[in-house]
């Protein structure tokens, strides 16, 4: 008698652990896929860390950047399916100890808590607790299969959002993107000199997708259809154009380039803050940046050549530039090695160790430089060193 008592107990105790499990699934499940805010549940994060533990290790083995981004486009797909697989799972063992005490054996609960889970129904125990377990199991895999088929069109609708202005943005800041090229592009008939537009567009897409990526991270891992462009380092080369021109020449900036930075940064620090990384919420001015007071000296001379309306000296203009990067650089930089980003120029710190892709110029091709040997800046324009047409296609056209 004592022993039957010891083995209820042990049952009883079995099942409420299950119960536990389950309670414990359910909320990660709604917390993912249902609760559009804050930080991500403990499970759905550790899901994140370990795929992307694993696509770090097969990507550290190659030193170019193309190959590094074919093998990152399936990582979306692993997260997905692996946290899938892992809620099925965890629910089909905690369903199977809810049922050990109303059934004859172990094995008839997995057996049963598969069946019900799956909705097959090829077995079952005729008794109440049983009965109960199964419809539980039932309702649960329906529910739990159909919200994941519903959180697809979210994502592919959320990704198609942000492409749309990410391809827009080719003929407007190259390719990779870069901030001063985008101003620069406004002096040679790619963009009208008023950029109030653009800047509009970008604030409000930077609101868009602080949304989206901080309430459904998996979104920062769809990397762009093209290798060489990339949401993140074109919010970047946006932030960074616009510093630029509230920098150097503050009486021509529109007030929506001041609005779209401080959209920009904050969609930054609200992915930041969904993933779990630390960041200075409110910087100093003078804080030290990772981009060199060189590194301005030599966008200012590009804009310079093409007629720029620079209106404050160099040195003054670098210090009223840190005042607005220090905001964003250094969370846009770890974000940019944390989903390993396009190397753009302005777009990684130093210590990532990568080799940085220029910005592809544009070939400008008139029945008088038929090949388009100079670019729009008057100025010979050769492909980057270590990229040729062959590698990438032909130059943009003018």
């Amino acid at each position: 008698m004592l022993v039957l008592w010891g083995v209820a107990m042990v049952q009883v105790a079995v099942a409420v652990a299950g119960g536990m499990v389950y309670l414990f699934v359910l909320w990660s499940v709604a917390q993912t896929l249902m609760v559009p805010r804050g930080r991500r549940p403990l499970f759905s994060r550790g899901i994140h860390r370990f795929v992307g533990s694993v696509y770090r290790l097969l990507a550290s083995s190659w030193s170019r950047y193309e190959t590094r981004d074919r093998i990152r486009t399936s990582q979306p797909a692993a997260i997905l399916f692996l946290q899938l697989i892992s809620w099925v799972l965890l629910l089909w063992l905690s369903l199977s100890a809810m049922l050990i005490p109303f059934v004859a054996s172990i094995g008839q609960a997995f057996r049963e808590a598969e069946a019900s889970l799956l909705t097959l129904g090829f077995t079952s125990t005729p008794n109440a607790g049983a009965s109960a377990v199964d419809f539980l199991g039932g309702f649960t895999g329906l529910t739990v299969v159909a919200l994941q088929i519903s959180y697809l069109p979210v994502l592919y609708g959320a990704f198609n959002r942000r492409e749309a202005e990410v391809a827009v943005l080719v003929a407007r800041a190259g390719e990779p993107p870069w901030g001063p090229e985008m101003l620069a592009r406004t002096r040679v008939g790619f963009l009208d000199t008023d950029l109030a537009q653009l800047y509009h567009a970008w604030e409000r897409w930077a609101a868009d997708v602080s949304e989206t990526h901080s309430s459904y991270p998996v979104l920062l891992r769809f990397r762009s259809p093209d290798p060489y462009a990339s949401w993140l380092v074109s919010l970047l080369a946006v932030m960074d154009a616009a510093a630029l021109h509230l920098s150097l020449a503050p009486s021509d900036a529109p007030v929506e380039a001041r609005l779209c930075l401080r959209m920009g940064f904050a969609c930054l620090r609200s992915i930041a803050a969904a993933i779990g990384f630390p960041f200075d919420a409110d910087p100093l001015p003078d804080n030290s940046i990772n981009l060199t007071d060189a590194d301005f000296a030599a966008a200012v001379e590009h804009l310079l050549e093409v007629g720029f309306p620079v209106e404050i000296d160099t040195n003054t203009a670098w210090r009223d530039f840190k005042g607005w990067r220090v905001n964003y650089e250094s969370v846009g930089q770890r974000l940019a090695k944390e989903i390993d980003a396009v190397p753009a120029l302005w777009s990684r710190a130093p210590e990532d160790r990568v080799t940085v892709i220029p910005t592809r110029w544009v070939r400008n091709r008139t029945y008088e430089d038929p090949e388009g040997t100079r670019s729009p800046l008057g100025r010979p324009s050769p492909l980057p060193k270590g990229r040729s047409d062959g590698d990438r296609g032909p130059e943009m056209e003018l």
